[in-house]
């Protein structure tokens, strides 16, 4: 098995295809043995073997090009897998005993290394341990796979990076795979390590692997810059032109951290955690229908503004039950209507696990196997729905809703396995047994027994000490104040992606437990720390830098702080269907929000559609679409909702012109509200000479407005 893995046989792109090539059909990455041997000793009249004359077999000829092979060269008659796969067929190809020894652990040295050039190479040493305490060498069985383009692995385990830069190289023999983590930092002769002074563990951590890395962080950012980053990381809003003006002014040596308690405890920052959370949980109207989305979007909003922590806010959702009407929580369920919908989502929002490979075949890039990802989802295989009533309005549509259901659990009904056709066991991602074996006390086994699966899987997954939880959600959080994870994608943890900063996420994670679990208390941490601190201008160092936290990497605001900030900026209501004037996109509950979803969309409505607001129609916050698109600058240049702002007849710029404001005064408000400055006295030359000069005042105040609104200053968080 070995050598087929190391030889590319039973990769996805040969026979370990779901229809397999050239009429051979393995198991992806040898995850079925049995089946394996089989496929290889008795399918096709066992022709693919020939013990009588052992060189003749096709599994022999075919991969050292004897005869035609469509996979190529795999390797040489000379070498030890061809020994070992000859040696197998002249003996008789005997099937592994019941008592054979099995691999009970991979171990690679070294798990994690440093190069520094002009060296551009390590090697890899990979040791398998047996159940018999056997301890052999497979360095030349081993599969070894980087992360990295730029890194490349030789059979022998010798890793070769063409630049500097980080990766991750994963061994795999047989079942077990380990993820090695090697830094190639290029040659510094002359480098100087230039600090801030730490303001707390966040900073600690990062520059010690800063320092390691021969980067130097940026430094760090100015008054105006960290406001409005501050407004837009915990609010999604821009500060208003008052208070910016205070800040600015402001000479108090904590300043900074006191405008980080004032955001994190305004009803602002509620609504833009509701907005965030509402994301992930579906919160939409083709499956919750209006009134769903209203009570559950109010519930979410509901438990930040009371503070609660955020594995309660995951055991109230995995264990409702209920009216969606009266319970919202179980609007969550409402939108997942089967199974292993629900596996998949709880797995992906509350455990930052990707699940779904292992629904088809045992995880590639991880250890889940199809027993894991049917017994987790066996504990949502009772939830089921009494429909109250149903009108909706497309009467072909069976994934539509408009009424009111009860989320229940029935009494019978599991999920098969479809491996061996059998009810699956119930199972933790974590643990491969069910609370009531997992407690050593009788009391805690008794109380277990009377709780049903959802209340045993939200005991489970909010509990204190289930560390996955922990190190998701701080990750999570981390994620939305830095605008990148320390694993990254911040669902998809698995071995083979693991933290750029492991030393970093387990800090994190600790006081995040030991703050009982409250977001405001993690946030607090990070935005202190002078790593969220520090300017996007980079140096020569870190030039390069997008995932170590050197330097604040910019980045386009969402759909909804660019809706709000063109708002704000201009000072004019936006409209959206079915909701009263002046409702900030970022307080809007659904993704639709107009009387039903066949309703025509108002103009703010389309804006964030093109923006990029999710349809809410998957668990992940990959769905929002911040890549930008012609038409969005197109939009931006000449679209509908810019234009008819800016020709209004109400607003900021129809204000000035009708009060005969100074153009100085009327620049000087612009540039405050939108950039949380005033002009230059460049710009505030060249706006002057530009409003004088055009058609009319009206007309040159609207172009400058217009510049404004389409600078990178004005469109990105820096």
């Amino acid at each position: 098995m070995a050598v087929l893995s190391k030889a590319g046989c039973n990769q996805g792109t040969c026979h370990g295809n779901a229809n397999g090539k050239g009429g051979l059909k393995l198991s992806l990455r040898g995850q079925s043995p049995d089946l394996d041997f089989e496929t290889l000793t008795r399918h096709e009249g066992s022709r693919r073997t020939n013990f009588v004359q052992p060189e003749a077999s096709l599994l022999l000829q075919k991969p050292v090009m004897d005869v035609p092979h469509e996979g190529g060269r795999r390797f040489r008659t000379n070498t030890k897998a061809y020994r070992i796969l000859l040696d197998w067929i002249a003996t008789g190809m005997a099937a592994d005993s019941d008592d054979a020894p099995k691999l009970v652990a991979l171990n690679v040295t070294p798990q994690h290394a440093t190069v520094y050039a002009p060296e551009t190479s390590a090697r890899i040493r990979a040791t398998a341990e047996f159940s018999n305490g056997q301890i052999r060498d497979v360095t030349t069985l081993s599969v070894f796979e980087s992360s990295a383009t730029f890194v490349s692995v030789s059979d022998d385990g010798v890793v070769n990076s063409d630049r500097s830069g980080l990766t991750t190289v994963t061994a795999r023999y047989l079942n077990k795979q380990v993820p090695i983590r090697l830094e190639f930092v290029p040659e510094l002769p002359n480098f100087v390590s230039e600090l801030p002074q730490p303001a707390n563990f966040v900073d600690v951590l990062v520059f010690k692997q800063l320092t390691r890395l021969k980067i130097n962080p940026s430094g760090l950012c100015d008054d105006t810059v960290f406001l409005r980053r501050a407004y837009l990381d915990l609010t999604g809003l821009l500060p208003t032109a008052e208070h910016a003006k205070q800040f600015i002014a402001s000479t108090a040596s904590d300043k900074r951290a006191k405008l980080i308690d004032t955001l994190l405890d305004s009803p602002e920052f509620v609504d833009m955690q509701a907005l965030r959370w509402a994301d992930l949980l579906r919160v939409e109207e083709k499956t919750l229908d209006r009134k769903g989305v209203a009570v559950f979007h109010a519930w979410i909003r509901d438990s930040f503004a009371k503070h609660k922590p955020l594995n309660h806010l995951a055991k109230e959702i995995l264990e409702a039950r209920g009216s969606t009407y009266k319970v919202p929580p179980t609007n969550f369920y409402r939108a997942l209507r089967k199974p292993e919908l629900r596996a998949e989502a709880a797995a992906q929002v509350f455990l930052g696990i990707r699940l779904q490979c292992a629904k088809c075949h045992n995880h590639p890039f991880d250890r889940w196997t199809q027993d894991d990802y049917y017994g987790w989802s066996n504990f949502f295989g009772r939830v089921d729905y009494k429909i109250i009533e149903n009108k909706r309005k497309d009467k072909n549509d069976k994934n539509e809703f408009v009424g009111e259901q009860i989320v229940l659990l029935k009494d019978k009904g599991d999920v098969t396995n479809p491996t061996n056709g059998k009810t699956a066991s119930l199972r933790y991602l974590g643990s491969y047994s069910d609370t009531d074996s997992d407690s050593t006390d009788e009391g805690q086994k008794s109380e277990a027994k009377t709780r049903d699966r959802l209340q045993r899987l939200a005991d489970w997954t909010s509990s204190p000490g289930n560390g996955q939880f922990a190190a998701a959600q701080a990750n999570r959080i981390w994620y939305q104040i830095m605008g990148h994870g320390i694993v990254d994608p911040i669902d998809d943890f698995r071995s083979t992606n693991p933290p750029v900063n492991p030393e970093l996420l387990e800090a994190l994670t600790g006081a995040f437990v030991k703050g009982n679990f409250h977001v405001r208390h993690l946030m607090r941490i990070i935005m202190n720390s002078n790593v969220y601190q520090l300017s996007s201008s980079p140096n020569t160092t870190n030039v390069a830098d997008e995932m170590l936290f050197s330097r604040s990497v910019p980045r386009r605001l969402t759909a909804e702080q660019t809706l709000d900030a063109i708002a704000q900026t201009l000072d004019l209501p936006i409209k959206f269907g079915g909701q009263e004037a002046g409702v900030k996109a970022v307080q809007l509950p659904g993704v639709r929000n107009g009387d039903h979803r066949y309703a025509k969309p108002e103009i703010g409505d389309r804006f964030l559609a093109l923006f990029g607001k999710p349809g809410r129609l998957l668990t992940c916050e990959c769905e929002r679409a911040n890549g930008t698109t012609l038409a969005q600058t197109f939009e931006m240049v000449s679209g509908e909702l810019v234009d008819e702002l800016l020709r209004s007849d109400k607003g900021r710029i129809s204000r000035a012109k009708q009060n005969s404001q100074s153009f100085a005064k009327t620049i000087a408000d612009l540039y405050w509200s939108a950039l949380n400055r005033k002009p230059s006295a460049d710009e505030l030359a060249a706006a002057d000479r530009h409003i004088k000069n055009s058609d009319s005042p009206r007309r040159g105040l609207e172009d400058v407005a217009w510049a404004v609104l389409n600078s990178n200053e004005f469109l990105f968080r820096r």
